[in-house]
């Protein structure tokens, strides 16, 4: 039985039990990796798989259960509800939503799945040679992955979706050493399914396995605020990491100090600010139609003219905090129930151009790329991939990788100049409640943020 015969079957079987609510997932999927430790191939595979899950409501209470197979289904969803009755309480609800029927084929050209391993393994043992070209090198990482899914969701209000979506990611990193000092250059990749994305990028992997050994002679930033200009990768990073989190409703409903913190009609930036998270922008990583719960993917502004409009919502999550869906509940396969996540976030661009940007810059930093941070409710922590002095309005030498911190809503206020240059990040993946790597993207244009904090000598 395919997942095609097993939703009809469903279909009828979820409307025949007391419960509130009751969804299910089915899925088909391909993937396949390949990795690279220094010289040598680590490890190459590829897997198949077919699955689903069912997730009851019933009184307040959550059920799930995720299978391997297609047998026994009715046991199943009976499982999810007596499951769910266990945990009532009588609190729990979900936003209303009409039923939708829909089909949505996956936009692919040259499906990454249907590419043999050996071509894959050709491009990239290229670029292993390009990287180990380079002299004074330790070590270097190559992970690539693709995948493409087949997902149909359907739920006990009349629902049925069929969606299909392919997906490519290549991660390379460079590490130098010599002398006792290590530095170390990343550089990340996607693509919805394109596998032409990872093609020819002998150039770009060799200027970063290049810039790893020139930051072993490079000097060291003298630590303290600057006027810093971060470039489109390390600015959407910035975005999704320090503030995109806050915004996704489940933190903010379970934390009263978020809560406070997150608060809608507070002035969060300067008025040419305005942060975007959604999934309905054609092409991203991040992208969809509907969530995996049903709901049609939108546009939220989560900070408009730098005033908090909005936040990231599953229906649930809606219904407790009395706001409008947003299409925002994702699961990476149907082993997993759906959670609020991110989808595609970004800056919109400004005006400003670079040029402009760090023309009055006196002594400032350019910071590029990243390949490490942590944050904490409103404080974050990140390492930027590169760095270099700005001086007398113009772009200086190269500097060891800095690291940037500082209060998220002080940062967002500081920001004094946004670019005309928007460009999104594809090669990002994003990790929460066990659920890694989802794939999103995340953007920005060229930012100059004033009084940055700068770890340094």
């Amino acid at each position: 039985m395919n997942i095609k015969e097993a939703g009809h079957l469903l279909a009828g079987i979820v409307t025949k039990y007391d419960a509130e609510y009751i969804e299910a997932h089915l899925e088909e999927s391909q993937a396949s990796h390949v990795a690279y430790r220094g010289k040598d191939l680590e490890s190459m595979d590829k897997t198949a798989a077919v699955g689903g899950n069912v997730r009851a409501l019933v009184k307040g209470g959550w059920g799930f259960v995720s299978f391997n197979n297609l047998d026994n289904l009715e046991a199943k969803v009976k499982q999810a509800v007596e499951q769910a009755g266990y945990v009532s309480n009588g609190e729990a609800r979900v936003n209303p939503l009409l039923p939708v029927v829909d089909r949505t084929q996956a936009e692919v050209w040259h499906n990454p799945v249907e590419i043999p391993l050996a071509e894959k393994k050709r491009i990239l043992d290229e670029y292993n040679e390009v990287i180990w070209s380079v002299p004074k090198l330790q070590t270097s990482v190559i992970g690539y992955a693709d995948g493409y899914r087949k997902n149909l969701y359907l739920n006990s209000a009349g629902s049925y979706i069929e969606q299909e979506r392919a997906d490519v990611t290549l991660r390379t990193t460079a590490i130098a050493a010599d002398n006792g000092g290590v530095q170390q250059v990343g550089l990340s990749l996607g693509s919805r399914g394109d596998f032409n994305a990872i093609k020819g990028l002998h150039d770009q992997v060799r200027n970063m396995a290049q810039n790893a050994v020139k930051m072993l002679s490079s000097p060291q930033a003298k630590g303290g605020e600057y006027t810093v200009v971060l470039d489109p990768i390390l600015a959407g990073v910035f975005v999704h990491e320090a503030f995109g989190h806050l915004s996704e409703a489940d933190h903010v409903y379970e934390n009263p100090q978020l809560r406070e913190l997150m608060q809608l009609g507070k002035t969060f930036g300067p008025q040419h600010l305005n942060i975007v998270d959604g999934a309905s922008v054609p092409g991203l990583r991040g992208s969809y139609k509907y969530d995996d719960e049903g709901v049609p993917a939108g546009k939220t502004y989560l900070i408009r003219e730098g005033v908090l409009t909005g936040r990231l919502h599953s229906r649930e999550t809606a219904a407790k905090m009395k706001e409008n869906l947003s299409g925002n509940a994702r699961a990476i396969s149907y082993r997993y129930p759906p959670i609020v996540r991110m989808t595609n976030t970004y800056i919109e661009a400004g005006k400003t151009t670079f040029k402009d940007m760090i023309a009055d810059i006196k002594e400032g930093i350019y910071v590029k790329n990243w390949y490490g941070g942590t944050t904490s409710m409103e404080m974050f922590t990140f390492s930027a991939g590169e760095a270099y002095m700005i001086r007398n309005g113009q772009i200086a030498e190269m500097l060891r990788p800095v690291v940037l911190t500082g209060n998220v809503f002080s940062t967002l206020k500081n920001i004094d100049a946004i670019g005309n240059d928007l460009d999104m990040n594809q090669g990002g993946g994003c990790g929460k409640g066990g659920q890694s790597p989802l794939p999103v993207s995340n953007g920005s244009p060229h930012i100059r943020i004033q009084r940055c904090l700068i770890g340094g000598k």
